[in-house]
């Protein structure tokens, strides 16, 4: 049996785990692009705080999203140890800035939890859940809440 077979019997979905600060953070892997080290964008004028500007990836423009700053905490200061996360998010295709990429994670929906009562609106607008796996505590990020239709345009 294929292991796209097998995994669509067991329910399974497979997440990209991915460090900002001192926490971890999961997206579907099916929304993942590549994986690239960081480089560094040109800012553009009026674009929204997070945006930290464009990148050319292979003739294409490609925005790049501080997503630690989206996510409401501490701007980062990239540096080379940083990567971007390319991702499709709805029709645009965004890079996202985290500090490291830590796991691929095979999960079925009885490993997610749910997102806690006490967390922000918009935490929970765009938190589908935690993992709690081998003692770390993940949070899964649903991309296309994140950004809004109008902010998936600016980007």
């Amino acid at each position: 049996m294929s292991y796209a077979v097998k995994n669509l019997i067991e329910g399974a979905r497979e997440l990209i785990a991915f460090r900002i600060g001192d926490q971890e953070f999961c997206v579907n892997i099916m929304s993942v692009r590549e994986i690239r080290g960081w480089t560094p964008a040109t800012p553009l004028p009026h674009a929204p705080s997070y945006v930290m500007g464009v990148i050319n990836l292979r003739g294409a423009v490609l925005p790049i999203v501080d997503l630690s700053s989206r996510l409401g905490m501490k701007p980062a200061n990239p540096s080379e140890r940083h990567v971007i996360i390319v991702a499709q998010v709805r029709s645009k295709v965004i890079g996202l800035l985290v500090e490291a990429v830590s796991d691929i994670l095979t999960v079925t929906d009885e490993n997610i939890q749910p997102t806690p009562e006490v967390s922000s609106d918009l935490e929970r607008q765009y938190a589908r859940g935690i993992l709690a796996i081998d003692k770390r505590m993940i949070c899964l990020v649903e991309l296309g809440a994140l950004f809004t239709d109008a902010e998936s345009e600016a980007a």
